[in-house]
């Protein structure tokens, strides 16, 4: 295959009368019905100017219209850019314009969100065969040139916040995302007979990788636009044979469960489950194999490598802490020469290779430079080793990254839009561990008599930023700890603060 409609083409193909994709709002489609509307999609954006080469934004909740939209960019070489819908507008408007984008869709009939941006934008409703969506159409846009290699075309331009907070955005070919769906559908022994319960945001590489997946294998998926508890409880008990997940939502199913009276899983097909996106502690690991009765996979990836890189493969109650081995088509090796590096303890910056890397960022080979070694390798920034089998332990970072709910938070990106308010002089977030997860923590000073407090600041703060990058917990401070040189020490932070992080939390 050279482009990835070619796996929705498969799909209808082998099994077109046969369930495909069960949306949101439970309405089914079969492979047939997501061809047809995907070809829809395709029209819709061609009567719209949408060339080949051009960009398509999605701003997007999980249904079948999204589907639909990604597989008709890939049919007329327009590439795809999903954006969670639950972005502000300035981060959706930022996209949009560095993505020089021709056309942006809304998932209007998933939420308030999408709505609310495409009222904002005044974007047209236009119906199809797999439900309607809003397009905007953007003049003055140039596209990229169209490659005759196909499957080296970019498919899709996925976005993650640059350590500066301003977007980068991944360029990652036909090749990269179809290597990935295989690796997935591999790592899970994907079949057609399976259920695959997707609450995982399509605008995350995780969900997208995913959904590609299932398309390959020809099963079936279940479709959430957003994460509900309650949703995914009563899912489990029907045929749901399949669930990937970040590990916030394992932990409040197993709390949910409880309060319901449920101490294990019992009930439905449940055969496979992975965490992802996240770390993954092993004290949490055995509580999730324990209700599940089934062993609970780990992983690790990036948005720039299509999805994961390494993952597990182990038995239930195998005390293996490890991200586990490379996947298929995957390449990755332990650079004990970068800068952080503990060469004595095999500790060194992970560097990933292999047809799912990305081509670079989007016009910008600065940044495609910093993260790129010459034999085109990615240099993640994460610290990790091998065990004695062959195992990646991932064991730190060479970057600020912080990962909240498996999703990326950059520490400059919210720093930045917390000293966008008038009172606020200086700004510090970093990141904490905690039960599964790791939270955002924000630390600011303010004006003389100014009067921000906390609740203040995280108020203003939801107009600027997703609701996962805006801090759990913010002190305000007379000062902050800094060097000689006024550098604030952002590593003394917590502990510097853990009083007034301890009367917060009480």
């Amino acid at each position: 295959m050279n482009r990835l409609h070619e796996l929705l083409e498969a799909a209808a193909g082998a099994r077109g009368d046969l369930p495909g994709v069960i949306d949101h709002d439970d309405r089914q489609y079969d492979w047939a019905q997501m061809k047809a509307g995907a070809e829809a999609a395709r029209d819709a954006l061609q009567a719209r100017g949408v060339r080949p080469g051009d960009r398509v934004v999605i701003v997007l909740e999980n249904s079948a219209a999204m589907v639909a939209y990604l597989f008709g960019c890939s049919m007329m070489d327009a590439i795809a850019s999903p954006v969670n819908a639950r972005l502000s507008e300035p981060e959706i408007d930022r996209i949009v314009r560095h993505s020089d984008a021709a056309a942006v869709v809304m998932t209007v009939e998933t939420g308030d969100a999408p709505r609310a941006h495409a009222a904002r934008l005044g974007a047209e409703e236009v119906p199809g065969p797999v439900g309607t969506v809003a397009i905007l159409a953007r003049e003055g846009t140039t596209p990229e040139p169209v490659h005759e290699a196909a499957r080296h075309q970019v498919a899709i331009l996925l976005y993650t916040s640059g350590t500066t907070g301003v977007p980068k955005g991944a360029m990652l070919s036909h090749r990269a995302f179809l290597n990935s769906a295989a690796a997935s559908e591999h790592l899970r022994d994907l079949v057609a007979s399976d259920m695959t319960y997707l609450a995982l945001p399509m605008s995350h590489v995780f969900g997208l990788a995913t959904i590609l997946a299932i398309t390959k294998s020809q099963g079936a998926v279940r479709l959430e636009a957003r994460f509900d508890v309650a949703r995914l409880f009563e899912a489990l008990k029907t045929d749901i044979t399949v669930l990937p997940a970040v590990p916030q939502m394992h932990a409040q199913l197993f709390h949910y469960a409880r309060k319901h009276g449920m101490q294990r899983y019992e009930k439905g097909l449940l055969r496979y489950t992975s965490s992802g996106g996240a770390p993954l502690d092993p004290a949490w690991k055995r509580e999730a194999e324990a209700f599940y009765g089934v062993a609970l996979q780990n992983g690790y990836g990036l948005t720039e490598t299509s999805s994961g890189v390494c993952a597990t493969r182990n038995e239930k109650g195998d005390p293996d802490n490890s991200v586990g081995v490379k996947m298929l088509g995957s390449e990755v090796r332990v650079n004990t020469n970068a800068p952080g590096s503990h060469p004595e303890e095999g500790i060194g910056e992970v560097e990933a290779g292999g047809p799912q890397v990305m081509l670079g960022y989007f016009r910008d080979p600065e940044a495609t430079a910093a993260v790129m070694t010459s034999d085109g390798w990615l240099r993640t920034g994460d610290l990790g080793r091998f065990d004695s089998h062959g195992r990646l332990h991932i064991v730190g970072r060479t970057k600020e990254l912080i990962i909240h709910s498996g999703f990326n938070v950059y520490p400059a990106e919210v720093e930045a839009a917390m000293t966008e308010h008038p009172d606020v002089i200086l700004a510090a977030v970093v990141g904490r561990p905690v039960e599964g997860n790791e939270e955002v923590l924000g630390f600011i000073t303010t004006a003389p008599d100014a009067g921000l407090d906390e609740e203040g600041l995280r108020q203003f703060l939801r107009d600027r930023l997703a609701p996962y990058k805006v801090p759990s917990r913010i002190v305000v401070a007379d000062a902050l700890p800094a060097a000689p040189t006024g550098k604030i020490l952002k590593s003394t932070l917590v502990e510097h603060f853990s009083h007034a992080l301890d009367s917060a939390a009480d």
